[in-house]
């Protein structure tokens, strides 16, 4: 696909501390020429003795726009941490622009994927029913379709996209999972039971705040609890780099869904005949939230040596 020129849709582009991938997505980034760049950048870490190098080098790749550009830059003095770090970012760059295509540093798309948010920014701009459009696709070569995208009630955030008033019903703190987990609604969503139980356990997890130090699961409760649904491309448009002993969380150089291939997804773009999510493409992706009754006990036991209990 040839370059784009002059990107008409705002990009929010959330660094950290490398340099190296940070500048790979930020080549990709240039190549399509957003005319607005939102640059989120956390501070670095006081216990690790490099950090404060490294979040400088990341910060210096992203100094290098050299084409016509409004860019705003949100930087962290002190280290925020995921969590804190991606959702005051993400409610800065939503106050400055009503939709956006959000990229981490290690997320490295497809040139498409670009044209590919643009149009579904715009035809479901004004449709409460979608909640982001997705660049991931995990179980593409089991999907058997005409189209080129299908509805899912999975969330997937290596590469997306949203709108302001999407992002504005973000629950960080799972308000209401206690009324919801005593209602079993969850199994109401997911048929398999253990699929059921995962994402409890992340939600219990997430309410209480003994659960990672992250954001996205508060994301995946938020589309689910609305009943908002994600657009998932027909291909995967964005590959992930990030696994290795320097990701915040996924470390596991083993994960089949790090380093899945991107490939160009065809334009025009054929569209769907419906709205109804593809359920049997649902229930293959969710596999990957199975969990044995071993791995349950032993998330359960970390919980409770961080601290258990209830929210504060």
């Amino acid at each position: 696909m040839t370059e784009i020129n002059k990107f008409p849709v705002p990009i929010v582009f959330i660094i950290f501390n490398r340099p190296e991938s940070t500048r790979i997505v930020f080549e990709t980034i240039a190549r399509v020429r957003p005319s607005r760049l939102l640059i989120v950048a956390d501070g670095p870490r006081i216990d690790r003795s490099n950090d404060t190098e490294l979040c400088q080098k990341a910060r210096r790749v992203v100094d290098q726009v050299t084409w016509d550009c409004e860019v705003s830059v949100d930087f962290a003095r002190e280290n925020l941490g995921c969590q804190e770090r991606v959702i005051s970012g993400l409610n800065w760059a939503f106050s400055l622009v009503a939709e956006a295509i959000i990229l981490e540093d290690d997320c490295v798309p497809d040139l498409s994927f670009f044209p590919f948010c643009e149009q579904m920014l715009e035809r479901y701009r004004n449709d409460p029913r979608i909640g982001m459009i997705s660049g991931n696709n995990f179980i593409q070569r089991k999907l058997k379709t005409e189209y080129s995208y299908f509805f899912s009630q999975m969330t997937h955030i290596w590469g997306w996209a949203t709108w302001r008033q999407s992002w504005q019903r973000y629950d960080r703190h799972l308000s209401r999972w206690p009324e919801i987990k005593r209602a079993c609604l969850l199994s109401e969503v997911f048929d398999d039971p253990k699929v059921a139980a995962y994402w409890t356990d992340r939600f219990d997890e997430m309410y209480s705040g003994t659960g990672p130090n992250t954001w996205d699961y508060q994301w995946a409760y938020t589309n689910l609890i609305n009943h908002s649904l994600s657009i998932v491309p027909k291909v995967n448009l964005v590959t992930n780099i990030g696994c290795g002993p320097n990701a915040t969380h996924t470390s596991d150089s083993d994960n089949i869904q790090m380093l899945l291939p991107s490939e160009p997804i065809a334009f025009p773009l054929v569209h769907p005949p419906s709205m109804l999510p593809l359920r049997s493409m649902d229930r293959i992706d969710q596999n990957g939230c199975r969990q044995t009754l071993s791995q349950r006990i032993l998330r359960k036991a970390r919980r409770i040596r961080k601290g258990g209990g209830t929210r504060s």
